[in-house]
Protein backbone atom coordinates (compact mmCIF):
# COMPACT_ATOMS: atom_id res chain seq x y z
CA UNK A 1 0.00 0.00 0.00
CA UNK A 2 1.27 3.48 -0.90
CA UNK A 3 1.56 6.65 1.13
CA UNK A 4 -1.69 8.47 1.90
CA UNK A 5 -0.80 11.86 3.36
CA UNK A 6 -3.47 14.47 3.99
CA UNK A 7 -4.20 17.97 5.18
CA UNK A 8 -7.13 17.93 7.61
CA UNK A 9 -9.05 21.15 8.28
CA UNK A 10 -11.31 21.56 11.32
CA UNK A 11 -14.05 24.19 11.41
CA UNK A 12 -17.58 24.81 12.56
CA UNK A 13 -20.19 23.09 10.34
CA UNK A 14 -21.68 26.49 9.44
CA UNK A 15 -18.37 27.32 7.69
CA UNK A 16 -18.20 24.24 5.44
CA UNK A 17 -19.95 26.04 2.55
CA UNK A 18 -17.41 28.85 2.77
CA UNK A 19 -14.50 26.38 2.69
CA UNK A 20 -15.88 24.44 -0.28
CA UNK A 21 -16.45 27.71 -2.15
CA UNK A 22 -12.83 28.72 -1.45
CA UNK A 23 -11.63 25.32 -2.71
CA UNK A 24 -13.70 25.76 -5.88
CA UNK A 25 -11.96 29.08 -6.50
CA UNK A 26 -8.63 27.17 -6.59
CA UNK A 27 -9.89 24.68 -9.21
CA UNK A 28 -8.78 24.82 -12.86
CA UNK A 29 -11.21 26.77 -15.04
CA UNK A 30 -11.19 23.89 -17.54
CA UNK A 31 -13.22 21.85 -15.02
CA UNK A 32 -15.94 24.50 -14.84
CA UNK A 33 -17.89 22.68 -17.56
CA UNK A 34 -18.28 19.66 -15.27
CA UNK A 35 -20.08 20.65 -12.12
CA UNK A 36 -21.62 18.99 -9.10
CA UNK A 37 -24.63 20.29 -7.18
CA UNK A 38 -24.36 19.61 -3.46
CA UNK A 39 -27.00 20.20 -0.79
CA UNK A 40 -25.38 20.54 2.63
CA UNK A 41 -26.98 19.83 6.01
CA UNK A 42 -29.07 22.89 6.79
CA UNK A 43 -30.06 23.34 3.15
CA UNK A 44 -27.18 25.35 1.64
CA UNK A 45 -26.76 24.49 -2.05
CA UNK A 46 -23.46 24.77 -3.87
CA UNK A 47 -22.37 24.11 -7.43
CA UNK A 48 -18.77 22.86 -7.35
CA UNK A 49 -16.29 22.11 -10.17
CA UNK A 50 -15.63 18.67 -8.67
CA UNK A 51 -17.11 15.17 -8.80
CA UNK A 52 -18.27 12.79 -6.08
CA UNK A 53 -17.18 9.19 -6.61
CA UNK A 54 -16.26 10.40 -10.13
CA UNK A 55 -19.91 11.20 -10.88
CA UNK A 56 -21.65 14.54 -11.40
CA UNK A 57 -25.10 13.51 -10.17
CA UNK A 58 -26.49 15.89 -7.51
CA UNK A 59 -25.57 14.94 -3.94
CA UNK A 60 -27.91 15.58 -1.01
CA UNK A 61 -26.06 15.60 2.32
CA UNK A 62 -29.03 16.88 4.33
CA UNK A 63 -29.35 13.48 6.01
CA UNK A 64 -25.76 12.25 5.54
CA UNK A 65 -22.76 12.51 7.83
CA UNK A 66 -20.17 12.68 5.05
CA UNK A 67 -19.50 14.00 1.57
CA UNK A 68 -16.82 12.58 -0.72
CA UNK A 69 -15.31 14.81 -3.43
CA UNK A 70 -12.73 14.26 -6.17
CA UNK A 71 -10.90 17.56 -6.65
CA UNK A 72 -8.13 19.14 -8.67
CA UNK A 73 -6.51 22.29 -7.30
CA UNK A 74 -4.00 24.84 -8.60
CA UNK A 75 -0.86 25.67 -6.59
CA UNK A 76 1.71 28.44 -6.91
CA UNK A 77 5.02 27.00 -8.09
CA UNK A 78 7.86 26.23 -5.71
CA UNK A 79 10.84 23.91 -6.15
CA UNK A 80 8.94 20.82 -4.95
CA UNK A 81 5.98 21.52 -7.24
CA UNK A 82 8.27 22.24 -10.19
CA UNK A 83 10.07 18.90 -9.70
CA UNK A 84 6.74 17.07 -9.33
CA UNK A 85 5.41 18.65 -12.54
CA UNK A 86 8.54 17.66 -14.48
CA UNK A 87 8.35 14.06 -13.23
CA UNK A 88 4.61 13.68 -13.78
CA UNK A 89 4.49 15.54 -17.09
CA UNK A 90 2.08 18.15 -15.70
CA UNK A 91 2.12 21.43 -17.62
CA UNK A 92 1.64 24.73 -15.80
CA UNK A 93 -1.67 26.51 -16.26
CA UNK A 94 -1.83 29.80 -18.18
CA UNK A 95 -1.18 31.74 -14.95
CA UNK A 96 1.87 29.58 -14.14
CA UNK A 97 0.27 27.57 -11.34
CA UNK A 98 0.52 23.77 -11.23
CA UNK A 99 -2.61 21.61 -11.26
CA UNK A 100 -2.58 18.71 -8.81
CA UNK A 101 -5.33 16.13 -8.80
CA UNK A 102 -7.01 14.05 -7.94
CA UNK A 103 -7.03 15.20 -4.33
CA UNK A 104 -9.74 13.26 -2.52
CA UNK A 105 -11.69 15.32 0.01
CA UNK A 106 -13.74 13.66 2.74
CA UNK A 107 -16.05 16.09 4.52
CA UNK A 108 -17.33 14.89 7.90
CA UNK A 109 -20.06 17.13 9.24
CA UNK A 110 -19.28 15.79 12.73
CA UNK A 111 -15.53 15.31 12.96
CA UNK A 112 -13.87 12.46 14.78
CA UNK A 113 -12.08 14.92 17.08
CA UNK A 114 -15.16 16.83 18.26
CA UNK A 115 -18.82 16.44 17.18
CA UNK A 116 -19.30 20.21 17.30
CA UNK A 117 -16.80 20.65 14.45
CA UNK A 118 -16.71 19.47 10.86
CA UNK A 119 -13.56 18.22 9.17
CA UNK A 120 -12.38 18.39 5.58
CA UNK A 121 -9.68 15.77 4.98
CA UNK A 122 -7.79 16.33 1.70
CA UNK A 123 -5.96 13.13 0.74
CA UNK A 124 -3.20 12.73 -1.84
CA UNK A 125 -4.13 10.13 -4.46
CA UNK A 126 -0.62 8.68 -4.96
CA UNK A 127 2.62 8.14 -3.05
CA UNK A 128 4.39 10.72 -5.23
CA UNK A 129 1.68 13.25 -4.44
CA UNK A 130 1.96 12.40 -0.74
CA UNK A 131 5.68 13.17 -0.88
CA UNK A 132 4.82 16.45 -2.59
CA UNK A 133 2.37 17.28 0.22
CA UNK A 134 5.23 16.75 2.69
CA UNK A 135 7.85 18.77 0.79
CA UNK A 136 6.02 21.70 -0.75
CA UNK A 137 5.73 24.92 1.24
CA UNK A 138 3.11 26.16 -1.25
CA UNK A 139 0.91 23.09 -0.78
CA UNK A 140 0.98 23.78 2.96
CA UNK A 141 0.32 27.47 2.26
CA UNK A 142 -2.77 26.71 0.18
CA UNK A 143 -4.35 24.44 2.80
CA UNK A 144 -3.56 26.77 5.69
CA UNK A 145 -4.90 29.63 3.58
CA UNK A 146 -8.15 27.74 3.00
CA UNK A 147 -8.37 27.14 6.76
CA UNK A 148 -7.93 30.84 7.44
CA UNK A 149 -10.38 31.96 4.73
CA UNK A 150 -13.09 29.65 6.08
CA UNK A 151 -12.62 30.57 9.74
CA UNK A 152 -11.18 27.15 10.56
CA UNK A 153 -9.61 26.59 13.97
CA UNK A 154 -7.02 23.98 13.01
CA UNK A 155 -5.19 22.40 10.08
CA UNK A 156 -3.22 19.17 10.56
CA UNK A 157 -0.80 17.41 8.22
CA UNK A 158 -1.34 13.67 8.70
CA UNK A 159 0.86 10.92 7.26
CA UNK A 160 -1.81 8.34 8.07
CA UNK A 161 0.74 5.85 9.39
CA UNK A 162 0.48 6.46 13.12
CA UNK A 163 3.41 8.91 13.18
CA UNK A 164 3.03 12.28 14.86
CA UNK A 165 0.79 14.71 13.01
CA UNK A 166 1.97 18.25 12.30
CA UNK A 167 -0.18 21.19 13.37
CA UNK A 168 0.07 23.76 10.55
CA UNK A 169 -2.59 26.25 11.66
CA UNK A 170 -4.15 26.90 15.04
CA UNK A 171 -6.53 29.63 16.17
CA UNK A 172 -5.69 32.07 13.40
CA UNK A 173 -1.91 31.55 13.38
CA UNK A 174 0.52 29.32 11.46
CA UNK A 175 2.39 26.91 13.72
CA UNK A 176 4.70 23.90 13.54
CA UNK A 177 3.78 21.91 16.63
CA UNK A 178 3.70 18.12 16.66
CA UNK A 179 0.77 16.01 17.84
CA UNK A 180 1.56 14.35 20.17
CA UNK A 181 4.24 16.73 21.33
CA UNK A 182 5.33 18.86 24.30
CA UNK A 183 2.58 21.44 23.80
CA UNK A 184 -0.22 19.01 22.92
CA UNK A 185 0.31 15.52 24.36
CA UNK A 186 -2.89 14.21 22.76
CA UNK A 187 -5.83 15.20 20.57
CA UNK A 188 -7.98 16.10 23.56
CA UNK A 189 -5.45 18.75 24.59
CA UNK A 190 -5.47 20.13 21.05
CA UNK A 191 -9.26 20.38 20.87
CA UNK A 192 -9.40 22.06 24.28
CA UNK A 193 -7.03 24.73 22.94
CA UNK A 194 -9.27 25.63 20.00
CA UNK A 195 -10.20 29.28 20.44
CA UNK A 196 -13.97 28.78 20.18
CA UNK A 197 -14.04 25.34 21.80
CA UNK A 198 -17.17 24.64 23.80
CA UNK A 199 -15.58 23.14 26.89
Amino acid sequence: MGLTYSYDIYLRPRNVARLLTAMAEQAPTARAGRSLEVTLPGGDRLVLPFTSHFESDPVDCSTSGTLELDTSLLFDVDDALRAYAQTSGTRPAADGRIQIGYIYATIRFESRLHPGYASVECWAATSDMSCLFARSANVRKLFTGLTADAGGVCCLFDTGDGAAEHICWLNGEPTRDALPGPRFPDRRALVTAWSDSEK
